[in-house]
């Protein structure tokens, strides 16, 4: 059931947007644009996804309908018709990348998440963040939003799951507010610098004082920043187990993939999900997903390279490892660059192209970059393909907060470890600072033994009991391009502290053996920052202000 109670008038406002108003699993029967900006919302808001819909969207969209009258619904049934002839009778997959679907998935676990966001290519999810919105909320019953495992809870190790998670969830909560005071005082509103969100102008917050409208701006803006900040720094003690909402787009092939992936998982949450999944997905793209079922081959290989890669790695102790290895990369890597930008605009072959580049001396293979790369004003210049021909393959070992972030992207080769607690885990300085690193020390030992009980009898299970602070092993294989986009986009001033050192770090390995590629990755920072997050909330505050309508004069 959603955390949320309906009036009836509310209940007929919103029964043609949706395919139910009690369950929390649910679809969307909007226009894709409504839909998208709807689940852009829903990610920094702790409402329910209906809740934000009624209180937000629905007085403001105008007189369009849901698809219900009786020609509607007679297209629909023809269309699926027409999809269950092709896709059935032919099994031609690709129709089933003509259409597609909104679903949302409301307080699942982190765990479940993070398998729904391993999807890469097909599926668009966005999750509510952990910056925005405060984890210390209660449910109706007053208790705080985890998952209980069902066999977890089914077996010895019950009282002690639900103790150790309710003392994080309540240490997080209690040290919330004193951690944005704190926060406050040390970098007091008074002595930021600021940017005039439309002009890009330095001021001081005594410039902004004698403009109104600008103080506002800053001051919802700074409100805003130490409120993430704080955020940020509590994090570590939420467990996997958390509940979250995730509001995700895909077409209907991902989705058949996704379900079968899910029905062959061998943690309980993950089967149910797949089959709440399904029964939605059925009142919107049947056809899509008829054939989404569990898959021997799935579940059978998963468990039969489990059991050998445990009996082959028996008595191999876990060495010491740096938080970013660079496992390989491609010696050849600017011949292989300059022969793709070249090959368009020839008629040769790639090997001609490379063995002509082995010639040339450094000076003309840097004016053929710089033709290449130099003109990008700003990071959303995004390279060309040349540059996908070269790759890299990183080990990485970072917090699991810091991996939820950087998980994010998809297009490229990565995969985890189980979530655990084999790494150890960061303590952010400020913890120190406030007089809080005794309870988090606390909190994470009693963690770390309730995960090694709870993983001698459930393996997989264990996973919920892990917080977002203890370290996870995961490799990211990339092609320079893609490393390009992660390097720009992943150390801007508003990114959180943890991935922007990672992604420092990445770049500074790949410097070492490629100086003259990622020169060229233009709008990589490497600077430090307190309370990043400003500016940009500035200019979101602004963007707001413009873009709200204003009230009639004399309202």
């Amino acid at each position: 059931m959603s955390n949320d109670s309906f009036t009836t008038q509310e209940r007929e406002h919103l029964d043609p947007f949706f395919t139910n108003l009690d369950r929390n699993i649910f679809g969307l029967k909007l226009p894709q644009e409504v839909a998208g900006a709807l689940f852009s919302r829903y990610s920094r808001s702790a409402k329910d996804l209906r809740r934000v819909f009624l209180d937000e969207f629905l007085g403001e969209m105008g007189p369009f309908q849901a698809p219900s009258t009786p020609e509607d619904m007679d297209a629909l049934k023809k269309a699926r018709a027409f999809y269950d002839r092709v896709l059935v009778g032919y099994g031609d997959d690709s129709v089933a990348q003509l259409g597609g679907a909104h679903i949302a998935c409301e307080g699942i676990s982190n765990v479940a998440a993070n398998l729904i966001e391993d999807a890469r290519i097909g599926i668009s999810p966005l999750e509510k963040s952990t910056r925005y919105v405060r984890f210390d909320k209660k449910d109706s019953d007053g208790e705080y939003l985890f998952y209980k495992e069902p066999r977890i809870m089914a077996s010895k190790h019950a009282s002690k799951y639900l103790k150790v998670m309710n003392l994080l969830f309540q240490t997080y909560a209690r040290q919330m507010d004193p951690m944005i005071n704190f926060i406050t005082l040390r970098l007091p509103i008074t002595e930021m610098s600021f940017k005039h969100p439309q002009t890009g102008e330095a001021l001081t917050y005594a410039d902004i004082e004698r403009d109104a409208e600008l103080k506002k701006w800053a001051q919802t803006a700074y409100r805003g920043t130490i409120r993430a900040q704080a955020c940020d720094l509590l994090r570590g003690y939420l467990p996997a187990s958390t509940k979250t909402n995730v509001g995700l787009f895909g077409i209907g092939q991902a989705f058949e993939y996704l379900l079968t992936k899910h029905y062959s998982h061998p943690l309980t949450e993950i089967r149910q999900l797949a089959e709440k999944m399904h029964g939605e997905l059925n009142t919107m793209i049947p056809s899509f997903v008829k054939r989404a079922r569990s898959n021997s081959y799935l579940a059978d290989t998963y468990q039969g390279t489990r059991g050998f890669a445990q009996e082959g790695t028996t008595g191999l102790r876990t060495a010491p490892a740096e938080a970013v290895t660079l496992v390989d990369y491609d010696g050849e890597a600017e011949e292989k660059v300059l022969s793709a930008i070249l090959y368009p605009h020839t008629r040769l072959s790639l090997a001609q192209l490379r063995a002509e580049i082995k010639s040339w001396d450094t000076e003309r293979r840097s004016r053929l970059l710089q033709e290449y790369l130099d003109r990008r004003k700003h990071r959303r210049d995004k390279p060309g393909r040349a540059l996908e021909q070269v790759y890299y393959t990183f080990d990485l070992l970072g917090n699991l907060g810091m991996y939820r972030d950087l998980h994010r992207h998809r297009i490229l080769s990565q995969e985890r470890q189980d979530f655990s607690t084999a790494h150890g885990y960061d303590t952010p300085n400020e913890l120190g600072e406030i007089g809080f690193k005794k309870d988090f020390d606390r909190c994470m030992i009693q963690a770390a033994e309730l995960y090694d009980q709870i993983h001698a009898d459930f393996p997989h299970e264990a996973q919920y009991v892990v917080p977002f602070a203890y370290r996870v092993r995961w490799y990211m294989k990339m092609n320079l391009r893609e490393l390009v986009h992660i390097a720009e986009l992943r150390t801007m001033p508003q990114g959180h502290p943890d991935y922007r050192s990672m992604v420092q770090e990445i770049c500074r390995k790949v410097e070492n053996v490629h100086p003259t590629l990622l020169r060229y990755a233009k709008f990589i920072d490497r600077k430090d920052y307190h309370l990043g997050r400003l500016q940009s909330e500035m200019r979101t505050e602004y963007k707001k202000s413009i873009l709200t309508p204003k009230p009639p004069s004399g309202l």
